[in-house]
């Protein structure tokens, strides 16, 4: 079985990966990302939302491949593009309520980037990367709500503010496009880069053993 690392402090993107099969280790990148966009935008001033995710994404990867070995390293990054604005984490509980106010009733567009790095001992060495990018149609909240929501403390740890997996789930009215893309990495993004690697989704997780009647087994 592949090894993988998960470069993200992410416990929705672990737990997502857990529960499709997938034991990651988690590395905590160093990557200043404010540094990392301004590098790129003083040559490329126009930065697309999913060219800024994918470069975060990498800079995320590269930084933990630098103390793995003999691993698949997976690096994500999510931003919420909303009313012609890039949005990652709010850094106050005002920024947070703010935000709310302006999403209550209306759509915005969840950007994640992926990248994949081949460190395995006997893999590819490959580099790859791609975006998915998730419409996200936000309920209309009351004050209060806002205010309770905020108060959780959720919203400041996540990009965009809010969550479709936990507290902020029942403010979401629906989404157009990839459910995991929303809680921070695309399922089916990352099977396709593990297919373009020359692996399957099987190499990445444990086998699972049929009961007597050829259902898997609970643990």
């Amino acid at each position: 079985m592949v090894r993988v690392v998960l470069a993200s402090a992410s416990p929705a993107r672990r737990e997502l990966l857990r529960r499709a099969g997938v034991a990651a280790d988690v590395r905590v990148s160093d990557v200043d990302e404010t540094a990392v966009l301004a590098r790129i935008k003083a040559v490329i001033p126009d930065l697309e939302p999913v060219d800024e995710v994918l470069a975060l994404a990498r800079a995320k990867a590269e930084d933990v491949a630098a103390d793995v070995e003999d691993a698949l390293i997976i690096g994500c990054d999510s931003m919420l593009e909303f009313a012609g604005e890039v949005l990652g984490k709010p850094t106050t509980e005002q920024e947070a309520i703010a935000r709310w106010r302006k999403m209550s009733g209306r759509v915005g567009t969840l950007h994640t980037g992926h990248w994949l790095i081949d460190a395995r001992a006997d893999g590819s060495g490959g580099l790859l990367g791609a975006t998915a990018s998730t419409v996200v149609r936000f309920g209309t909240v009351a004050e209060d709500e806002i205010a309770a929501y905020v108060a959780t403390g959720e919203p400041l740890r996540v990009a965009g503010a809010f969550t479709i997996d936990g507290l902020g789930g029942p403010f979401i009215d629906g989404i157009e496009g990839d459910h995991s893309n929303v809680i921070g990495l695309s399922l089916p993004v990352l099977r396709g880069l593990l297919h373009d690697l020359g692996l399957r989704w099987a190499d990445l997780t444990e086998p699972v053993h049929a009961g007597p009647q050829g259902h898997a087994a609970c643990p």
